[in-house]
């Protein structure tokens, strides 16, 4: 990022609610997305992918328009609009030009008042959301990622997949979407971002339309989310030449003020492509597979540190054993100052990138506003990421870092393990 990349955030404010705004007039586009806490965690187990299937039919038709009216409508003028159920919230977003937005406001908040879940559109839903759960159970991938978060968090909605199980699904009773949808999606409790072409006076008066007639509240508030449960590894025997891997440990929240530090850390051992240490390590030097990575993911403002490969079955061991040496070697010496400049660099000039475009800036926006951000957040992080020295990041490797307590999930038929 340069130093003259800057942010213009405004907040709109349109009665209780508020939104962040990027307006740019250079494209006749706009976007907004919207969002609630909750999330499938809401969803009882029993019932779990209701969330999930109520949001894929939000969109199949609603109030006088059955699915393909609905549809119609959206094609005919070039609107884009989608909603999504994830573990910890619940997100909306739409895209349209800007003569066709007020149509776009007006179909979104049929959908979320009056969505009809009609019977035919409920049998499709529910098919292709039970076809993709099994297709998940063929695949070491899918496998392996229901394996992890059962495992990471085995008393808490956390640990299941958010889309719900071929069991679940094949049984869920139309009262439980509708329930779901009734749960989630409500007046209050809402965070905005929007971009685009668009003035904060025309926002402002957007806003209320966009939520008229959704039923009064919030959400209830999900079950806390309890610590990662450490495991050794699990194995999940699947039939395939090529096992997957996934292993992680608990990171730092949202919060911590080592966040950014800790973003650097894992950049410079697993998230740079082949200038990372584990890629280098793993692909480059002994050519055990063909791509491995880590990140920090988030779940209710807890970030967890979560990574992936995949590999013959036969090298699965070598492939962990190193990627603990590497783990352990972070740990204890930090990034060196070449790396640290280099990930600094790539974390600072790839910002820009992020804001291309009026959909990817909502949901920039959206992020921050979910994760606690303040407004000038964004326009202070490269000073932030520029101060680091080698000694804070190594004292936040040694802080993040649990190379004997790294998890370890494996799905196919590895050997030595």
């Amino acid at each position: 990022m340069t130093a003259t990349f800057e942010l213009d955030i405004k907040t709109v404010t349109a009665g209780s609610r508020s939104a962040w705004l990027i307006e740019d007039q250079s494209v006749p586009v706009v976007s907004i997305a919207w969002a609630w806490r909750g999330g499938a965690a809401l969803d009882a187990a029993e019932h779990a992918g209701a969330l999930a299937m109520g949001a894929a039919l939000l969109t199949e038709g609603a109030g006088d328009l059955d699915n393909r009216a609905f549809a119609d409508a959206l094609r005919d003028e070039a609107i884009g609009l989608g909603f999504q159920a994830e573990r910890d919230g619940f997100e909306g977003s739409l895209r349209a030009l800007r003569p066709a937005l007020p149509e776009a406001v007006r179909l979104a908040n049929l959908a979320m008042r009056a969505p009809r879940l009609d019977e035919a559109a409920v049998a499709r839903v529910r098919a292709r959301a039970v076809a993709g759960a099994r297709a998940q159970l063929e695949t070491p991938r899918g496998q392996v990622g229901r394996a992890f978060w059962a495992a990471a968090y085995p008393h808490h909605p956390a640990g299941r997949p958010t889309n719900g199980t071929v069991e679940t699904l094949s049984t869920l009773p139309e009262a439980a979407i509708r329930g779901a949808l009734s749960r989630q999606i409500r007046a209050d409790g809402l965070l905005v971002a929007a971009a685009g072409a668009i003035t904060p006076e025309e926002l402002a008066r957007l806003i209320p339309a966009l939520f008229e007639g959704l039923p009064d509240g919030a959400p209830p508030e999900a079950p806390p989310l309890p610590a990662f449960t450490a495991f050794d590894r699990r194995i999940v025997e699947v039939a395939s030449p090529q096992s997957a891997i996934l292993f992680g440990q608990p990171g730092l929240p949202v919060t911590d003020p080592d966040w950014e530090a800790a973003q650097v850390v894992l950049r410079v051992l697993a998230g740079g492509g082949f200038s990372s240490r584990l890629m280098e390590a793993v692909r480059v030097q002994r050519g055990l597979a063909y791509g491995i990575g880590a990140g920090l993911d988030v779940l209710f403002g807890q970030g967890v540190v979560i990574g992936s490969s995949a590999t013959d079955n036969a090298r699965v061991a070598e492939t962990l054993a190193v990627t603990r040496e590497e783990w352990a070697r972070m740990a204890s010496q930090g990034p060196t100052r070449e790396e640290l400049d280099d990930a600094v660099a790539f974390l600072t000039g790839n910002l820009p990138l992020q804001f291309t475009d009026s959909r990817r800036i909502a949901g920039t926006l959206l992020a921050l506003r979910r994760n606690g951000r303040p407004l000038d957040w964004l326009n202070e992080r490269a000073e932030r990421l520029r101060a680091l020295t080698t000694a804070r990041t190594t004292t936040v490797a040694q802080k993040l870092l649990e190379p004997s307590a790294l998890s370890v999930a494996v799905a196919g038929q590895p050997v030595g393990l």
